[in-house]
């Protein structure tokens, strides 16, 4: 602060440090070599009725002159600035886009996509949390199936010699059962915790995705319409090769959105089969209670008999709430997979001079290159157009991951209603007529199970369809080899049929 007040004071004009608001002109940053700027040591922050307000770090009468003659303009008013804070405006305009705001900047959209991959990860914990869940409730049911043998060995054949097989089977049921039980229990909480799948409308950089809330929750908002961002996209020919760089920068936020809401979907679609996984362990439960009732209709053991259907039944209606709140992620994930397939690729955008618009009649500006521009910043621009190809492509296989996890979902509901229905179709075939009451019981759960099977097919149909017909792999192929260092019109191509040998 000495530095920049004895600055200001050696010549005489007000002085400015660097903030992220000072912006220039856009009619004279798209005419104007902001890298030869910094050279020249002056950036223009105002212009209006001949007169353009410049911010330097040496305000001297031949630097004013040539401003003047430059710009067009009569006279000049100065802000001085350190050297270090005029780079540093000089480098935030080149990185920002003309009326683009401070959160299009390069460094507050990786901040954001840094947000979006935190989640992507935490959706994956959860994931896998509920992965652990299912497979602790299949060692649950196999639990309950030694425990229900060991019974049925001890009600059937009694104690004495067989005490050898029954207590063991007992032992090893009832550590399998309980056991378990805690790998499930950690998964329930993501119930609570687990965040609400939201997407914003991408716009192709047209409005940034803003990240607010980072100290207790991340939220992610659109910041309004950029006035003419449509427009200066549409003429990419003309842009700068930093500006580019910002539009690619925005997408990659977009796919990193996209990615992290269809993660979402996919967490929520597990919660579904999940649940669907518990309803199958107490429908076990609920069979081997009924089938025991149904044997021995009176008993002592008929408390445990009873026991095995209470358990059961709460587990099949945690399973069902479960799958009830689940259950429209399907359909949106179903949606978002579509809205994105439907959307213009990357290759629409940035390539548009070759394929120029019927309608446009005004001629394509020559591309922008200057002599302080090497072909280093040119391949600069390559990999970051590269590296939004190979987001695009990751958005591709996270579309595909989707309609195969809605497909896994579906099956789920498959199988789950064939459990229900074949547990009712035994007891109605096999089992003698015991009352309406049964009856009523058996019908439900064929019916329940029908339904179940039903909506399977309409979940995994779908999704095996799209899973076929996905635009990911080609018979025929076009790579594009690409030479960062001359304009992209001029990369050479190779294509690849099955037929070539």
């Amino acid at each position: 602060m000495e530095k920049l007040l004895a600055l200001s004071e050696e010549y005489g004009y007000p002085w400015i440090e660097f903030r992220e608001n000072i912006t220039g002109p856009v009619e004279l940053l798209q005419i104007l070599d902001l890298g030869q700027l910094k050279l020249a040591g002056w950036f223009p922050h105002t212009i209006a009725n001949g007169r353009v307000g410049v911010i330097a770090c040496d305000p001297t009468a031949d630097l004013a002159a040539s401003v003047c003659r430059q710009l067009g303009v009569s006279e000049v008013s100065f802000t001085v600035a350190l050297p270090a804070d005029l780079i540093r405006i000089i480098e935030h305009n080149q990185d920002l886009n003309p009326s683009f705001p401070p959160p299009a900047g390069r460094t507050p959209l990786a901040k954001v996509r840094t947000y979006l991959a935190v989640r992507r990860s935490l959706f994956a914990h959860y994931r896998t949390l509920m992965a652990k869940s299912r497979t602790g409730l299949a060692f649950i049911r196999t639990g309950f199936s030694y425990i229900t043998i060991a019974i049925l060995f001890f009600r059937f054949l009694g104690g004495g010699f067989w005490l050898f097989l029954e207590v063991p089977l007992l032992l090893l049921g009832l550590y399998l059962a309980i056991n378990s039980l805690w790998s499930y229990l950690p998964s329930r909480k993501v119930n609570a915790a687990m965040p609400a799948c939201e997407m914003t409308q991408a716009t192709g950089g047209t409005t940034a995705l803003v990240v607010d809330n980072v100290e207790t929750f991340p939220t992610f908002t659109r910041s309004g319409p950029v006035p003419g961002a449509a427009e200066l996209r549409q003429n990419w020919s003309s842009l700068s090769p930093v500006m580019r760089r910002r539009f690619l920068a925005c997408d990659r936020t977009d796919f990193a959105e996209e990615r992290t809401n269809l993660a979402c979907l996919r967490t929520r679609m597990a919660k579904v089969r999940t649940g669907l996984a518990f309803v199958r362990t107490g429908n076990a439960l609920i069979g081997f209670g009924f089938g025991l009732m149904r044997q021995f209709p009176s008993g002592a053991w008929h408390t445990f008999d009873i026991g095995l259907v209470v358990i059961g039944g709460a587990m099949v209606a945690e399973g069902f709430f479960w799958y009830l709140r689940g259950r429209p992620s399907g359909e949106r994930s179903r949606a978002s997979v579509q809205r994105g397939n439907a959307m213009v690729t990357l290759w629409d955008f940035f390539i548009p001079h070759h394929f120029p618009e019927p309608e446009r009649t005004q001629n394509l500006i020559p591309l922008p290159v200057s002599r302080t521009q090497s072909p280093g910043i040119w391949a600069t621009t390559g990999l970051a157009l590269e590296r939004t190809m190979l987001a695009e492509r990751r958005n591709v296989m996270a579309r595909l991951r989707t309609t195969m996890a809605r497909a896994r979902t579906g099956f789920s509901f498959i199988r789950t209603g064939l459990s229900l229905f074949l547990v009712g179709a035994v007891f109605a075939v096999y089992l003698p007529y015991a009352g309406m009451v049964w009856v009523v019981l058996e019908t439900l759960m064929m019916l329940i199970g029908l339904f179940l099977i039903i909506d399977g097919f309409i979940w995994s149909l779908p999704a095996e369809r799209t899973k076929q017909e996905f635009p990911y792999c080609f018979a025929d192929m076009e790579i594009v080899f690409p030479n960062y260092g001359v304009p992209c019109r001029s990369w050479k191509k190779a294509i690849f049929s099955r037929d070539n040998h």
